[in-house]
């Protein structure tokens, strides 16, 4: 496996949002007295784009409007968000090989901007783009901007919508299993490549290197 462009999901790929993500939508749909979410049913329920997963639960109710409930809720959420094992390392090992990174992400932007800076990752991408409802929307505009061959990049993420977004770019797809989506889920879309873990894909990556680096003429 060898990318030279490796564009990265954040929530599920990146960051640990799960937990304040099901608290905030338990919140929202309480106002409106829908049953709340355990945290296995919202796994198997919670889809992007997530204006379709919301009209689905409450059809009649504006994305406007419920936004103004749950952004203070996820603030206000009890479990904290953090960085997944691994991501770090990942992104070091991307940084080392010369691989460019990217973000896209439909996480809100002032809340992707603060945690960028918490968890101190913003110098590892080159560029990054987030408050995207529909990635595929962008997909094809990022790799124009950043010249960026379909053939050399690969999108990281966790969920069905960011396979099918790799598919609509006509990059490679890397699904990991460490955020939003079961590997059963995830597998009804037929990712290019799965792995448990970014600590797994890092891993890959280095031999992948390793063994080119040994093959090149001297």
């Amino acid at each position: 496996m060898m990318f030279r462009n490796l564009i990265f999901d954040w929530s599920g790929t990146l960051v640990d949002d799960l937990a304040p993500v099901i608290e905030a939508t338990n919140v929202v749909l309480e106002k409106y007295q829908i049953a709340a979410f355990d945290r296995e049913a919202f796994r198997r329920s919670f889809r992007l784009p997530y204006s379709e997963f919301y009209a689905e639960l409450l059809p009649h109710i504006p994305l406007a409007e419920l936004e103004t409930h749950f952004r203070p809720a996820f603030d206000a959420a009890v479990t904290p968000v953090t960085i997944l094992p691994h991501a770090r390392e990942k992104l070091e090992c991307c940084m080392s090989l010369g691989i460019r990174c990217f973000v896209l992400t439909s996480m809100d932007p002032v809340a992707f901007e603060r945690q960028m800076d918490q968890f101190n990752l913003r110098h590892h991408f080159e560029a990054t783009y987030s408050g995207v409802l529909d990635k595929r929307e962008l997909i094809h505009q990022i790799l124009t901007n950043h010249s960026l061959a379909p053939a050399e990049t690969a999108f990281v993420g966790d969920m069905i919508h960011d396979v099918e977004t790799a598919r609509y770019g006509g990059i490679s797809s890397i699904a990991v299993l460490t955020g939003y989506h079961h590997a059963e889920v995830l597998a009804t879309v037929s990712p290019d490549f799965t792995v448990p873990d970014l600590g797994v894909l890092r891993e890959l990556f280095e031999r992948s290197y390793q063994t080119l680096s040994l093959h090149a003429p001297a």
